[in-house]
């Protein structure tokens, strides 16, 4: 049978049926859910790690949050001032800590360098001692000299006497200060430790005076120099040695026997001259021994002045 003959019934039955809308709706999302890639899917593990991550920032940026926006406790300007105070006394408290300390340590070197210099001047004073008596006793010799000589010709003098007493216008003048720690607290500026002005004040004089005594020794050293020269051509160097073993003993143990012994051997003189002997008479005149001894002793009582300060000051011991 030709379609043409097909009854309109049969087709209709075969044209091909009609969509409905919202059916077609729900098969293009049924498409678009099958055709979505695996890793947008809700059973995709992935998805939960990054749905994780997620959720773990947005609690870091939340907690960033809270860190840089802290909530800051108001103080009152009671507690402001309190702490400035503690802050205050903290820092006097360390500056009264360290000047307590620089004090003690500088109490201590003072006390080490009292200690030195006490022992020093303990040594001056006994050199000084022996100073003064063979000073003290040359010049009194030289005075008897220069009376002898001028009231008589030298030849008209017993040669003994003019031996005995001729030897100490050439007596050596020596003294060597202990001076070391005293040359030290100078130049390191440690003076400053003594802090008792008064002993400051006596460092500063004796020093003053053993500088002034050095300069006149120094000057006197040219002096002796011609003195010697002199008493060259006026006395035999054998006797004059044999008169110093006399000085040497009666330094320790006065005898005044020795002395008249050695003047009665009367030994020969090398020359009677009497411009000779003016000009050595002279010459032991420039050396001014008296003066020296002045000074000498000056030096001496200042030396114990300060011993005395000074063992007071710092309750120093003899040794």
């Amino acid at each position: 049978m030709s379609e043409r003959g097909r009854s309109p019934k049969v087709r209709k039955s075969e044209s091909p049926e009609v969509v409905k809308k919202s059916e077609v709706g729900s098969l293009k999302s049924e498409e678009e859910n099958t055709s979505a890639p695996d890793s947008y899917r809700d059973d995709n593990p992935q998805s939960e790690i990054n749905k994780s991550e997620i959720v773990n920032r947005k609690s870091e940026i939340e907690t960033m949050e809270i860190h840089h926006h802290p909530e800051v406790e108001k103080k009152g300007f009671k507690e402001y001032l309190l702490e400035g105070l503690m802050i205050f006394i903290a820092v006097m408290m360390g500056f009264f800590a360290e000047s307590l300390r620089e004090h003690i340590s500088e109490n201590s070197r003072a006390k080490e360098y009292a200690a030195t210099l006490y022992s020093d001047l303990k040594a001056d004073t006994v050199s000084l001692d022996k100073y003064l008596r063979r000073i003290n006793f040359g010049a009194a010799n030289v005075d008897t000299l220069m009376q002898l000589l001028s009231a008589n010709d030298p030849k008209d003098i017993p040669s003994g006497k003019l031996y005995w007493y001729g030897l100490f216008g050439a007596i050596p003048l020596n003294f060597a200060p202990h001076d070391a720690t005293l040359l030290e607290m100078k130049s390191s500026g440690s003076l400053r430790f003594f802090t008792n002005r008064a002993i400051n004040r006596m460092v500063a004089e004796y020093d003053q005076r053993l500088q002034l005594f050095k300069s006149m020794e120094q000057n006197e050293l040219g002096i002796y120099t011609e003195v010697r020269k002199t008493k060259a051509l006026l006395f035999n160097f054998k006797y004059n040695d044999a008169a110093n073993t006399v000085v040497q003993r009666i330094y320790i143990k006065y005898n005044r026997a020795s002395i008249d012994s050695f003047i009665k051997t009367n030994p020969p003189l090398l020359s009677t001259d009497k411009v000779a002997f003016n000009q050595f008479v002279e010459l032991v005149r420039s050396r001014f021994l008296k003066n020296q001894a002045t000074y000498a002793d000056s030096l001496n009582h200042h030396a114990v002045v300060l011993l005395a300060a000074l063992k007071k000051e710092y309750n120093l011991e003899d040794e």
